[in-house]
């Protein structure tokens, strides 16, 4: 049986040296149950322009979504549209709230500082009415550089049984640990790679307002909040996104990983 049948064939929509599908929020939500998921955002993509590791694993994801609202202002300019932006954040939400009465969809969260996952899980739990949030794991910055850290990270993700993992462990990291350790994982069926998604079911992050998001400026509303956190991602990082999109409008933009 296909769990994913109904998603079909979506459109690969090109951004950069990446794609992103048009799939809906409300579709991904009630027919993607396995698989893995990217969502992908200006620093993801910026990332994809320098780490060939990462660009590599783009043909292992069975679904990227657009999660970035100047992606999706980019893909209308570009004249390839998506129909809406589909965010990581918004997605677990609506996730957790669709399966809350699926005994079947249980969670693993691994990520976040010592404590934010386990206030995360309390929460969610608290809101679906069951143990949904199985187990929690807070790995450290450097757990890919230590290999006893994660044989003890997959060993906590199996003995808990869980069906998804949701992990956040900064972008293309996430992404690279789950695409490399998966199998040894067997009895997770859903990875959701989601960044800080965690902060923000601790309610320890808040979130801006819709209007904010609605806009393009929930970069700037980040930065006011954690200036020397995230200076370097939005000051210097992801601002040349923008002259790579018009070199894509003009026809001039070139994969920096084509045929190397």
């Amino acid at each position: 049986m296909d769990t994913n049948q109904g998603l079909g064939q979506m459109k690969r929509v090109p951004m950069l040296n990446a794609w992103v599908h048009d799939v809906s929020m409300d579709d991904l939500v009630k027919q993607f149950r396995e698989g893995v998921m990217l969502t992908l955002h200006v620093d993801m993509i910026m990332k994809l322009q320098q780490d060939r590791e990462f660009y590599d694993l783009l043909d292992q994801f069975d679904v990227i979504t657009c999660d970035s609202q100047i992606m999706y202002f980019a893909t209308k300019w570009l004249g390839t549209p998506v129909g809406e932006r589909v965010s990581g954040s918004d997605y677990f939400p609506k996730f957790y709230t669709r399966y809350a009465d699926d005994p079947s969809m249980t969670v693993f969260l691994c990520g976040g500082k010592p404590g934010i996952a386990e206030l995360a899980a309390k929460n969610v739990n608290e809101k679906v009415g069951r143990e949904m949030i199985v187990g929690t794991d807070s790995p450290s910055f450097a757990f890919d550089e230590d290999p006893a850290e994660i044989d003890r990270m997959i060993a906590a993700i199996n003995d808990s049984g869980a069906t998804v993992c949701l992990v956040g462990l900064a972008g293309a990291r996430q992404e690279k640990f789950i695409m490399k350790y998966r199998d040894r994982m067997p009895g997770v069926k859903l990875w959701l790679p989601l960044g800080g998604t965690i902060d923000y079911e601790s309610g320890t992050f808040a979130r801006p307002p819709v209007w904010i998001t609605e806009w393009g400026f929930e970069w700037l509303y980040r930065l006011l909040k954690e200036p020397r956190a995230r200076f370097h991602r939005y000051v210097v990082h992801e601002p040349p996104f923008l002259w790579a999109v018009l070199k894509q409008k003009l026809g001039r933009y070139r994969d920096p990983f084509k045929n190397t």
